[in-house]
């Protein structure tokens, strides 16, 4: 059956994306906000499951690069597992992923065993997909690196807006590498030994390492150790992410 746009999300869809997007967490807050009034206007560049929301009458915007992903959970079913993934908005547009293992739209009907997010983690807390503990490095006053050696994963807890951003592995291996001085290929070309040689790793070359990525790839504002954020300073950062990307459109 093909699909005609615009269209609303439906009733599935958009409960799979609210839970994504906790109201507990201010820049989570502001994405679930922007589902009140965005509807589907087109397929993204994945094909089935991928969709572009924006305001009725926009065209949807597929040959700019993906925005960075923020935010990402799975539900695990009696027969497969769904995968939901949300980008960054860009010109007034999200591109977000609803689909199976298979790379496939949801059903609309399935039996569901477990869901997690890492929208809802926080310092101390163990990793939500798996239980097991994560290992944490302070960036800032309110910035977590968060290392889960075991699902080969890093994200970023921002302590103002309550987002966790996931990192790319290999653009951060690359600047652990250059801090560690390695330039061996055999080494320093194989990002998977992030994790299988991480206890060689110190604290203080992680946060040097992250310091470095940090200063090409901006995905959230560090503050001083002595700086804490105001409130009102969360909700006027998070709404000028909005503004400014809605402008470009």
């Amino acid at each position: 059956m093909t699909e005609s746009y615009p269209r609303p999300l439906r009733v599935k869809e958009r409960e799979l994306l609210e839970a994504v997007l906790p109201l507990d967490r201010p820049g989570y807050r502001l994405y679930r906000k922007e589902l009140e009034h965005l509807v589907v206007i087109g397929e993204g560049r994945q094909g089935a499951g991928n969709l572009i929301l924006g305001s009725a009458g926009m065209e949807p915007e597929t040959s700019a690069p993906l925005t960075p992903v923020v935010a990402y959970g799975v539900v695990e079913t009696t027969r497969e597992t769904l995968t939901v993934t949300v980008r960054e908005v860009f010109g007034g547009q999200i591109d977000v992923e609803i689909v199976t293992s298979h790379g496939e739209e949801i059903p609309d009907h399935f039996e569901e065993k477990r869901r997690w997010t890492y929208s809802s983690w926080q310092p101390g807390q163990p990793s939500p997909a798996t239980g097991t503990p994560v290992h944490e490095v302070a960036i800032d006053s309110s910035s977590i690196l968060a290392i889960s050696t075991q699902e080969k994963r890093l994200w970023l807890f921002d302590g103002t807006t309550g987002m966790n951003h996931p990192i790319p592995i290999t653009n951060f291996y690359n600047e652990l590498m250059l801090v560690k001085g390695i330039r061996a290929p055999e080494i320093a070309l194989r990002s998977a030994l992030l994790f299988e040689n991480f206890h060689q790793y110190t604290d203080g070359e992680i946060h040097a390492a992250f310091i470095a990525y940090y200063r090409f790839r901006k995905r959230v504002e560090l503050h001083p150790p002595a700086l804490e954020p105001s409130a009102a300073g969360i909700r006027m950062r998070v709404q000028s992410l909005f503004r400014r990307k809605k402008s470009h459109g």
